[in-house]
């Protein structure tokens, strides 16, 4: 269990946060056989701040987000998703940096 009372679930070669992500990736990659959805890619990076540096002394680590889910819809849109229980703090700010970076709004699941 972690620090918020989900327990993780090996499947298909990867470690899921929960038993909702895991059904939700099983769900996408049904979707993705059928057509539906292409490219399906599990924790994708997304930099959002660049470290910090003076001359090459790194003073503050940059900033990413990592989403569940990644994949193009049938119309050839980037979907970017995350299944959530809580919304952090830390999550409604990444959250407003993609909007504002990438243009992505975060599809929650």
């Amino acid at each position: 269990m972690n620090k918020y009372h989900n327990k993780k679930v090996r499947y298909d070669g990867w470690v899921f946060d929960s038993q909702k992500e895991c059904d939700r990736y099983i769900y996408l990659k049904q979707l993705q056989r059928q057509g539906i959805i292409s490219s399906l890619t599990l924790q994708k990076k997304f930099p959002l701040v660049k470290p910090y540096r003076i001359g090459k002394k790194t003073i503050l680590h940059g900033v990413n987000y990592y989403c569940d889910f990644f994949y193009y819809d049938r119309d050839g849109n980037a979907v970017v998703e995350d299944v959530k229980g809580l919304k952090t703090d830390v999550y409604i700010i990444k959250k407003k940096l993609m909007a504002e970076k990438y243009g992505i709004l975060i599809k929650e699941i």
